[in-house]
């Protein structure tokens, strides 16, 4: 078959599963297995956190993805670091004590290693999503690239389900069969590493390979002159944008509620009652948390498309702000009740995710309302660096903070937290186009 014409059905939906895969393990897999090996929560919070920095920075070398090679090559090579990465984690996971794990006093040292490979994970991540981004609208044509946006979305979220259900299934499953937690992240770890290579190897041969696929500058070499000035362009049109502060603050506090919430969310499910949590297995997180609640989170953000859509950004925003901040309420419920029953836990996250899921659609449109103009792809992927700051620094302390206030009072400071959500959309609604986002 010519390269150019092979399907997209052979490989967009397995380069967006491959995308999620990574993102997932790095910055909500790592939480789950560092709780279960007993990390302390602060610590835990602070360096799971700061695995969120790539996807900040990456602004500051997207260009390089431009300028050098083909997104092709970008996007075959940062797998290939990744499933060398997950195949590393696998072989030097640490083995911690049963007595250590259960003090809940691990200290986050003894994963020195295991955090440098999640952080080269990061990075490749990140710049892989850059790549892919890009080889996506090289390689289609606009109408195809309309017709599988669906498809792509479908296979990032099948990745999450993948990551937060099967595979934190998985891991409980091993940990009950063998009463041995570190060996269930490393069976966990392992099969994600042989997946993640098959995947690549499969891209390696199947990726087509578009003939507008090539650097930027064509066969111009390029000065550092040439890219410092577009680099210097870029983001000073950023932040000469008219509103650029309000921008900057929507974009760092509309998630503050979830911010903390994330970040602490599987933490309190498996932790035992008597240091407030609810005590669940991981197996059974991994179906009411990584199944159940990424299926609704899916279902919000598709009616909150629609519901956009139809209505505008304008009209939706007060009705997305309210689905953004209400539903955390769910997790005062369990934290004070402390329910048993796997429905009524199953039920409570999945009203919280979904409501997260059809509040975040007004997050997404503003960004891509705030970043129209010349140079629109550089300034949304600006923004998307503020959207990853808005959950990196309140997940720095949300650890320390849980610690201090324990899980009850901690999510009523989340429920605090809301007005800031409500704050900033308030001052959002003036600016917004009334038409921006109707069809």
């Amino acid at each position: 078959m010519n390269q150019t014409t092979k399907s997209p059905w052979l490989w967009v939906p397995t380069l967006y599963f491959a995308q999620g895969i990574p993102y997932f393990i790095v910055n909500n897999i790592s939480v789950m297995m560092f709780a279960k090996m007993g990390v302390p929560n602060g610590q835990m919070a602070l360096f799971t956190s700061l695995l969120y920095l790539p996807w900040a920075i990456k602004p500051f070398w997207s260009p390089f993805v431009d300028i050098f090679k083909t997104k092709r090559w970008w996007t075959v090579t940062m797998q290939i670091i990744m499933a060398l990465s997950f195949i590393a984690l696998t072989a030097t996971l640490p083995y911690p004590d049963a007595e250590l794990v259960a003090s809940g006093q691990t200290p986050i040292s003894l994963f020195t290693i295991t955090l440098i490979l999640f952080t080269l994970t990061a990075f490749a991540s990140a710049t892989h999503d850059i790549a892919a981004d890009g080889y996506y609208m090289l390689a289609l044509t606009q109408n195809k690239q309309a017709e599988f946006v669906g498809i792509r979305s479908t296979f990032y979220r099948l990745a999450s389900i993948f990551g937060q259900g099967v595979l934190v299934a998985l891991a409980g499953f091993v940990e009950t069969k063998y009463n041995n937690i570190p060996l269930s992240w490393t069976i966990t770890l392992l099969v994600t590493a042989v997946m993640f290579s098959l995947v690549t190897l499969y891209h390696t041969f199947i990726l087509p390979k578009p003939s507008e696929d090539k650097s930027s500058l064509g066969d111009e070499k390029p000065t550092a002159g040439a890219i410092v000035r577009e680099f210097g362009r870029t983001f000073v049109s950023y932040f000469a944008k008219s509103g650029v502060v309000l921008a900057i603050v929507f974009m760092l506090l509309y998630r503050l509620p979830e911010a903390f919430l994330i970040k602490m969310c599987m933490p309190f499910l498996v932790a035992s009652k008597e240091v407030g949590g609810l005590g669940m297995s991981t197996q059974a997180v991994g179906i009411a948390y990584g199944t159940i609640g990424v299926i609704f989170l899916t279902i919000g953000g598709i009616l909150g498309g629609i519901y956009a859509s139809r209505v505008g950004l304008k009209k939706a925003l007060w009705l997305m702000t309210l689905a953004m901040t209400l539903p955390c309420i769910t997790f005062v419920y369990l934290a004070i009740w402390l329910p048993e029953n796997l429905i009524a836990i199953s039920t409570a996250i999945a009203i919280e995710q979904f409501g997260y899921g059809f509040g975040f659609t007004a997050y997404m449109l503003y960004m891509m309302y705030f970043a129209e103009g010349e140079l629109k792809t550089s300034h949304y992927s600006i923004c998307t660096a503020f959207m990853a700051l808005s959950m990196l620094i309140p997940g720095m302390f949300a650890g320390y903070i849980q610690e201090a206030l324990g899980y009850v009072n901690f999510f009523w400071m989340v429920m605090v937290c809301c007005i800031a959500t409500v704050a900033v959309a308030i001052f959002a609604y003036r600016k917004v186009d009334p038409t921006y986002g109707t069809k």
